[in-house]
C-alpha cells in the first residue's frame, strides 16, 4: 500500500497535473492508495484527481465516501487497485483547532479474504490536536475485531511520542524524510499497525518525477494480513 499527499496535485512547478500524481502511482503499484489533500479547498471542494480520469486511467477503483463532488473525506481519498473490495465503515471528524477528518474503511479481496481496517488521515498541525485525533481515531477501531492499518501525514516528527500514551501493540512503520520533496529532511508520513499485520518492507518513493509531482514523496510497504 501507499500513502500519498499530493497538495491538490500541484507540483513543485506550480502547476497542477493530476495524471502526473497517477503517473507517480503507476509506478509504485500499490494495491490500495491512500490521498492526503486529495480535494480543492474552495466552493463544494471538487475533486484533485476529477473521478473520469481515475476510470480513464483503468488501474484503480475510487472508495465512494458519499455524495458530492469530493473524492475524499476532508482531503483523505482511498483509491483500490481492481480486485479488491472496500466499503466505508465511518466518515471520522477529528476534534482540534482545524477542520480535519479520517475515513474508517473495511478492505478485502473479492473472496473475502485478507480482511483489515483502513484509516487513511491526514492530522493537524498542532501537537495537542493530533494526541486528541489519534485518541478519536483509537476509540473508533477499538472493537472492529480486526486488523487496523492507519496511514496518512501525521504531521509529526516525532510519532513514537505521539503514540506513547496509547496501546503497547501499536506498531510504527516510518519509511523515511518524505517531505519536503526537492530536499527531503522529515519524515511527516508514517503507517500505524495494529493487530495481525506484518510489514516486510517500506521505503519513501524517490523517483524524479516524485520529487517534482507534489511538496511530499509518498511513502509504501509491503503487507501481509494475517487469515
Amino acid at each position: 500500500m501507499a500513502s500519498y499527499n499530493i497538495r491538490k496535485a500541484v507540483g513543485l512547478d506550480w502547476k497542477r497535473k493530476p495524471e502526473r500524481i497517477l503517473a507517480v502511482l503507476d509506478e509504485i503499484a500499490p494495491d490500495v492508495a491512500v490521498l492526503q489533500e486529495a480535494d480543492k479547498r474552495l466552493g463544494p471542494r471538487p475533486a484533485a484527481i476529477p473521478l473520469g480520469l481515475i476510470a480513464t486511467h483503468g488501474i484503480f477503483e475510487h472508495l465512494d465516501p458519499g455524495p458530492g463532488p469530493s473524492l475524499g473525506w476532508h482531503g483523505n481519498a482511498v483509491l483500490l487497485k481492481k480486485g479488491l473490495k472496500g466499503e466505508v465503515l465511518d466518515l471520522i471528524d477529528l476534534p482540534g483547532l482545524e477542520p480535519r477528518g479520517a475515513i474508517l474503511a473495511r478492505i478485502h479481496r473479492e473472496d473475502g479474504k485478507g480482511t483489515f481496517a483502513l484509516v487513511a488521515a491526514h492530522l493537524g498541525l498542532n501537537r495537542g490536536s493530533r494526541h486528541r485525533q489519534i485518541a478519536a481515531i483509537i476509540e473508533a477501531t477499538r472493537n472492529l475485531g480486526m486488523p487496523v492499518v492507519m496511514a496518512g501525514d501525521l504531521n509529526e516528527r516525532a510519532p513514537d511520542r505521539l503514540l506513547a500514551p496509547f496501546h503497547r501493540d501499536m506498531k510504527l512503520v516510518t519509511p523515511g524524510p518524505s517531505f519536503h520533496a526537492s530536499h527531503p529532511f522529515v519524515a511527516l508520513d508514517h503507517i500505524i499497525l495494529s493487530g495481525k499485520v506484518q510489514v516486510a518492507r517500506a521505503k519513501v518513493h524517490a523517483t524524479p518525477l516524485a520529487h517534482v509531482a507534489s511538496d511530499h514523496l509518498p511513502i509504501w510497504a509491503d503487507m501481509t494480513v494475517a487469515p
